[in-house]
């Protein structure tokens, strides 16, 4: 049985995803847990450009009318709609590529040459792998192998 957190991210991500694209945006990723204030439904969105305040409340604006009609979440929760920021989430193979050029930093779910993080330019997606250049060496890693992956300032 599926726990009713991810229950609430699946059904969420299928309504904005639709919501989000009639308003040009895309959803990078969405969270649903306990912190230390209480429940938190956060729903990070990107747009070319970036997104704004007012594309913010737009979308928690829908949001919240979806969410009260659907009767979701049973409980107290609060509901965030922002930027990913400048080290955001990479997470589709449209990602890697859209964001070429760009640092990232990969973590792999298992080592490669005792190594599970890797810091370098993106240089796109060849045969589902992402090619990384890092410190010089040209590095491929098939995106199944990746656990987390996020562009980086560092």
């Amino acid at each position: 049985m599926e726990p009713a957190e991810e229950r609430v991210v699946r059904t969420v991500e299928g309504f904005a995803e639709g919501l989000l694209a009639d308003f040009g945006m895309e959803l990078v990723e969405v969270q649903f847990r306990r912190e230390r204030h209480g429940w938190v439904l956060r729903l990070y969105i990107d747009k070319p450009g970036g997104v704004t305040v007012d594309d913010c409340a737009a979308v928690s604006r829908e949001m919240s009318s979806y969410l009260e009609v659907e009767d979701l979440i049973s409980h107290r929760y609060h509901l965030e709609v922002s930027s990913p920021g400048l080290e955001r989430p990479l997470r589709k193979e449209a990602d890697f590529v859209r964001f070429t050029g760009r640092k990232a930093r990969i973590r792999l779910r298992e080592p490669v040459d005792g190594q599970r993080v890797f810091v370098g330019i993106l240089e796109g997606v060849e045969d589902t792998a992402v090619v990384l250049a890092v410190e010089g060496k040209r590095r491929c890693f098939a995106l199944s192998a990746i656990d987390r992956a996020r562009l980086t300032l560092e």
